[in-house]
């Protein structure tokens, strides 16, 4: 498992918190936690748990990405 600490980790999380931004373009999406529980094969508990991380695994990431047509790394790549 890879995880995706930026250079300036405290710097970084308060810029971005990434389950915030996953959560808002699930509900701009008009899908349900359950549908993306069911797509990336999590438990719905665990959608409410990457919610509220700031930091999430980049496999993790990667799959969301996928299944949701989002490219949720850019928004650490924009802070480069």
């Amino acid at each position: 498992t890879f995880f995706f600490y930026p250079t300036n980790n405290t710097q970084m999380s308060n810029l971005i918190h990434i389950g915030s931004i996953i959560r808002d373009e699930l509900r701009r999406q008009g899908k349900t936690n359950g549908w993306l529980a069911r797509q990336i094969n999590v438990n719905p508990r665990t959608i409410n748990k990457i919610f509220l991380k700031s930091i999430i695994d980049t496999q993790q990431l990667f799959q969301i990405s996928q299944v949701m047509g989002v490219d949720f790394f850019k928004f650490y790549s924009d802070e480069l």
